[in-house]
């Protein structure tokens, strides 16, 4: 694993002491978000969440992708941050930035932050017996608000999409051991805003490249010890297991037109999340499910504060309540 450049590894190391600095100074409280009944979905890695909150992430990823027409492999790190706001208690705004290291090989590193992204959600069903979440949103990838050396695009991408999320809680006691079970999932296009783009090439004339339209469709399954231990059977499991979500997600992302049409970037992300009182922890592996996605497996660590359980009467709180 290379390291990020010098700037890289400033941001990394500020936004490490600033995750440190806020588990040493976090408060205990009760409350959570993300809940539907006596459901509680965790903050996934790949996959956006169904829910509207007050939320605070951190984001790494390492992973290697293909080059460009069959060129070399680019090994990538990124640390996202994102931040996320109730305006009233089913909509929410969030804003998020991503900074990027990016080494080919035999062609050296450069790093630089993507294309800021901001998104509306509508969380306009809730069913506390169903343990259902539906939501609906829109995000705009925003064009020139990033670094082109890390591909980050002179065009926009607007990307409204269908989320929801489930738990089986409501199966029947004699197959209790299936209650803890819980899905998630979200299906959306993604629009450019711009459908070609013009290179100028070593020959003097231009190369003109499709920007397609692209359908995310993505799910998660979820298994909850710290639902099996509250609802269906008190194992003694005892800390930190008790407060632990197996996660398993398949984030897909399919090309819809241009050259790359019907091709499809999947990978399978198995991993592990803690759930603490007003803060979430998780690791998950992510493996490519084909040569598109690439061939080395690549890793998520994630931070998350609840916010509106952090602060339930400050920033936390909706701002229309």
């Amino acid at each position: 694993m290379t390291c990020f450049g010098h700037a890289g590894r400033n941001i990394f190391i500020a936004a490490c002491s600033l995750i440190a600095a806020s588990v040493l100074l976090i408060p205990l409280s009760a409350g959570a978000h993300g809940i539907a009944g006596k459901r509680f979905f965790p903050t996934t890695f790949a996959v956006d969440d169904p829910f509207v909150s007050d939320e605070f992430s951190v984001l790494y990823n390492f992973m290697k992708m293909p080059g460009d027409a069959g060129g070399p492999t680019v090994q990538t790190q990124s640390l996202s941050v994102e931040y996320s706001k109730r305006i009233t208690s089913g909509f929410g705004l969030a804003v998020a930035e991503t900074y990027l290291d990016l080494h080919t090989l035999g062609d050296g590193s450069v790093s630089g932050f993507g294309n800021l992204e901001a998104n509306a959600k509508y969380q306009f069903f809730t069913s506390a017996e169903h343990e259902t979440i539906m939501s609906f949103g829109v995000s705009d990838e925003i064009g020139h608000t990033g670094s082109a050396k890390v591909g980050a695009e002179a065009f926009s991408i607007i990307s409204p999409a269908l989320s929801f999320g489930k738990g089986f809680g409501d199966l029947p006691d004699s197959i209790g051991y299936l209650r803890p079970f819980a899905i998630t999932g979200i299906i959306g296009p993604n629009f450019p805003t711009r459908g070609t783009t013009s290179t100028p090439n070593n020959q003097g004339g231009v190369d003109v490249t499709d920007n397609p339209t692209t359908l995310t469709w993505a799910f998660t399954v979820q298994y909850s010890l710290m639902y099996y231990e509250s609802f269906v059977k008190d194992l003694g499991l005892g800390t930190p297991f008790n407060r632990m979500v197996a996660v398993v997600e398949f984030p897909n992302e399919t090309c819809l037109n241009g050259d790359c049409k019907n091709q499809t970037t999947s990978t399978i992300n198995p991993g592990l999340a803690w759930i603490g009182k007003d803060k979430e922890f998780g690791l998950a592996a992510q493996i490519p499910l084909n040569t598109r996605s690439g061939k080395d497996i690549g890793v998520f660590a994630l931070f998350h504060l609840f916010l509106d359980d952090l602060f339930p009467t400050g920033i936390g709180r909706p701002v229309i309540h």
